[in-house]
């Protein structure tokens, strides 16, 4: 008798995880409640571009905090800028003083940790924050450096052949897609 073959394991993580971001309600209901949970009276939510930078601009609203939540670019600092260039993507916008500033780091998809760790260079080029975490709608395996998310909507794990991105429609609804890589 021999043993019976293994269901493709790579297939059913991945249907997990696509099941485990479909209910985008439910995620953002999660995102809301673990990023009030961090913030202090004196917290600035600052979001990556493009997808962190629409879950900051939510979160801002729905937490009502004063004045406009800011947004990072990675393009100046990210490893592989020698192959990317500068992208099209918006660029860094904070419209409080860095220096002693407890912030919140606002992104769509923790993947490698490459851009994480982009971004927190680029916010130290504006000052020295009292604090910086981060809170991520979505969580992945695959991390590059040794970077966590202080509060993570839902953790996923995927194959490195499957990618999870955050969409904005021109109504301005989120969605979460896992797909294969192109």
């Amino acid at each position: 008798m021999s043993p019976s073959a293994p269901i493709d394991d790579e297939a059913a993580q991945a249907g997990k995880a696509a099941e485990a971001v479909r209910d985008m309600p439910a995620l953002m209901r999660a995102l809301v409640q673990g990023v009030r949970a961090m913030c202090q009276s004196d917290t600035h939510l600052v979001g990556i571009a493009t997808g962190g930078a629409w879950l900051a601009e939510l979160l801002q609203a729905e937490l009502k905090l004063p004045g406009a939540h800011g947004v990072l670019s990675s393009a100046m600092h990210r490893d592989d800028f020698a192959q990317r260039g500068l992208s099209a993507r918006e660029p860094t916008r904070l419209g409080f003083d860095v220096n002693g500033a407890h912030i919140i780091v606002v992104d769509d998809v923790l993947y490698t940790g490459r851009t994480i760790r982009a971004v927190v260079n680029e916010l130290y080029d504006y000052g020295r924050p009292a604090s910086v975490k981060l809170a991520v709608l979505v969580d992945r395996n695959g991390r590059e450096l040794p970077i966590q998310a202080d509060f993570a909507a839902v953790r996923v794990d995927l194959p490195s052949s499957r990618s999870v991105d955050l969409r904005r429609d021109a109504t301005g609804n989120l969605s979460v897609l896992v797909e294969d890589k192109s």
